[in-house]
């Protein structure tokens, strides 16, 4: 079961084929593509880590998939893509088709590991970045960045490094640019869109 800090629900369609991304205590894991849609249209591509022993309940390429899991980061020290990696482990997964419409749900519990990142948009509209440390069984934790917007960026913005939030949102990718050597490359970035805040308790 996850840690009730830490949960994502995910429906969608799958992407593309189960891919081996590690073993670990001599069972395989698997990543998925799974692909789900926001109400403004955009598509979110997020990655699914699936034990081989769920791998009989994964449904094929394009068809629906419904996930319970939890959110988990990955320190990349290949030297190359992201160095952050985010995906959802898969802790239950089962046939999609009888939800009509696509979720993407995430709740998390953490502490703001450094200090948030406040600023306006060219039009004008408030944003804030987050960095929160969440934690995880075996005195581990998984550091996920968030994005708040408007009214929730204007709360965050005032908020310092140590303290302790509950919130709820979406886990996202985002295209962007960066600059190598005077030579754009087109990059993902993944996060959590902030839907609301809570202080924790």
């Amino acid at each position: 079961m996850a840690w009730q800090n830490n949960t994502a629900e995910l429906c969608g369609l799958i992407g593309g084929m189960p891919e081996l991304s590690h073993i670990s205590r001599n069972m395989e894991y698997y990543s998925v593509p799974v692909i789900t849609e926001r109400l403004s249209g955009a598509m979110d591509r997020v990655m699914v880590i699936v034990p081989s022993s769920m791998l009989k309940n994964l449904p094929g390429q394009g068809e629906r998939v419904y996930i319970k899991g939890e959110l988990r980061s990955f320190n990349n020290r290949s030297g190359s893509g992201n160095r952050l990696m985010l995906y959802i482990y898969a802790h239950e997964l089962c046939d999609g088709a009888k939800y009509t419409e696509d979720i993407n749900l995430v709740k998390l519990t953490g502490t703001i590991c450094k200090e948030p990142t406040w600023r306006r948009t060219p039009m004008g509209r408030e944003i804030c970045d987050l960095m929160l440390a969440v934690n995880r069984r075996y005195g581990r934790a998984d550091y996920l960045p968030c994005i708040a917007w408007g009214k929730n960026a204007e709360l965050a913005g005032g908020w310092e490094q140590g303290r302790t939030v509950s919130l709820t949102g979406r886990f996202q990718s985002r295209k962007y640019i960066k600059i190598e050597e005077g030579i754009g490359f087109e990059k993902t970035a993944y996060e959590v869109s902030v839907t609301e805040f809570l202080e924790a308790e």
